[in-house]
């Protein structure tokens, strides 16, 4: 072996070893001072669950009309929080290297999908059965199937959705858990991530499967949080309006989940990198990738809301002309004018300058507008299905009258803020044991690039896995 040869692997070695140390120490480092936003986001938690106790023993679980905007809120976290992940599924599947070190920050949305399920028990217990007489996709009466059946699949996939994603994130940070067990100094950590590392000495053969495994894993996920989304649309929402037939509604369900879930990762890499000290690893191009990736998904929201508003207007029959006034031009006018203005006129009168799609400040204030436009979406479907739970015609094709609008009682409040408030708590305690950047990834990235000399300037070379 050459002596160049020699200089150019004790060089790469020792970039390794200092990108190792840097990141461990981001690790280590990262949250010691901010103790007391913990004890808020703490408080703030307790307050939602006495919110929660508060409506089931005030309300009861018979009248749905009452539980609208906590389903709401519910579906919310679910196509925002839980369609996050998605954002590092999709790159590494098509082997990217700019994903990298946001990977982890999309992956710790997975585990809060727990506090969702938990969230999610009173939403079976509000939703009627199918012996109600309603109109849904199980066939109850030909079938004679469980009256439960909705209730019953819709959790089963719900607890497919949380454990795929725990195991996701998990399979993926077994290689760091290693470098956390090699560099931990307290004895607790050490036996700690001895445990989670679940023997990993980085052989061929392990480095082999664990790829494998996560792309397996984020397959399943994507395919899960797909029925999901159609089990939630067409169940939780379509099923309980009078005449309400849209067959696109689902897709259009799943297409908003994932615009939600970009502008839900890109607010977490601000944070992160303004309090989190990730400036060196999170910057303009994540930004700008995610940016891009979010004025596509807000172009497919009108074109789905389109492409199912068209058929309502243009039948005009009495039932397409109800559900247009009730979700649309009624008493939820507001929501429908905010959601459609924040999901997409917003981001088309502003992403295509390049002063504001090419910076990091841009697309995290317009990723704060769709998470708001988002709920508001929710709000306008899901507030009046379950209002109309005590509807006379509940169960006929036509909704004779539309009924007004309700607001959100204190309760409903204080469940919103403290939920909230529980999930961004538990990512931030969950950084504290799972390093936010992948140290396995950077090291890796590291491997396939190299500043190169051409003519008058330097050009960085990035090469592909495979």
């Amino acid at each position: 072996m050459s002596t160049s040869q020699n200089t150019h692997e004790q060089t790469q070695f020792s970039k390794q070893a200092d990108l190792t140390a840097k990141l461990v120490g981001l690790h280590v480092s990262k949250y010691n001072k901010n103790t007391i936003f913990l004890i808020i986001l703490s408080v703030l938690s307790i307050i939602g669950l006495i919110g929660l106790i508060v409506k089931i023993t005030n309300d009861g679980f018979d009248n749905p009309a009452k539980w609208g905007y906590y389903v709401t809120f519910v579906v919310f976290l679910l196509t925002t929080v839980q369609a996050a992940p998605m954002v590092a599924i999709a790159p590494f599947i098509a082997k990217g290297h700019w994903n990298r070190s946001i990977s982890k920050v999309a992956q710790l949305f997975a585990p809060l999908g727990l506090i969702n399920l938990l969230l999610f028990i009173p939403v079976l217990c509000v939703l009627p059965s199918l012996s109600d007489g309603r109109r849904t996709l199980w066939f109850f009466e030909s079938l004679k199937m469980n009256a439960y059946m909705p209730h019953i699949i819709t959790l089963i996939s719900f607890i497919c959705l949380v454990l795929l994603g725990i195991a996701l994130l998990w399979i993926s940070t077994v290689p760091d858990f290693a470098v956390l067990r090699e560099n931990s100094k307290n004895t607790y950590n050490k036996k700690l991530f001895s445990i989670l590392s679940n023997r990993w000495i980085g052989t061929s053969k392990q480095w082999f499967t664990q790829k494998h495994r996560i792309g397996i894993l984020g397959a399943f996920y994507f395919m899960t949080l797909v029925i999901l989304n159609f089990q939630i649309s067409s169940d939780f929402a379509m099923s309980l309006i009078p005449g309400w037939i849209d067959s696109l509604y689902p897709a259009t369900h799943t297409a908003n989940s994932f615009q939600a879930g970009v502008a839900t990762v890109i607010i977490a890499m601000y944070a992160l990198r303004k309090w989190g000290g990730c400036k060196d690893f999170i910057g303009f191009d994540q930004f700008w990738a995610l940016g891009k990736l979010m004025f596509a998904l807000s172009l497919m929201w009108v074109w789905f809301f389109f492409s199912s508003f068209i058929i309502f207007w243009y039948g005009a029959k009495p039932t397409e002309k109800a559900i247009i006034e009730l979700s649309m031009t009624g008493p939820y006018f507001i929501p429908f004018l905010g959601s459609a203005f924040l999901l997409f006129i917003l981001p088309l009168l502003t992403m295509p300058f390049n002063r504001i799609r090419r910076s990091i400040l841009g697309p995290t204030i317009l990723a704060f507008f769709i998470l708001i436009g988002s709920f508001l979406d929710r709000l306008r479907i899901y507030v009046p299905a379950y209002q109309l739970s005590d509807h006379p015609n509940k169960h006929n094709f036509y909704l004779p009258d539309v009924p007004k609008t309700i607001l959100p009682d204190i309760p409903d409040l204080m469940i919103i803020v403290g939920g909230i408030s529980a999930v961004i708590l538990t990512y931030i305690l969950l950084t504290k044991f799972i390093p936010v950047v992948s140290i396995w990834q950077q090291k890796e990235l590291s491997l396939y690039k190299i500043h190169k000399k051409f003519h008058r300037t330097e050009v960085l070379v990035l090469g592909k896995p495979e």
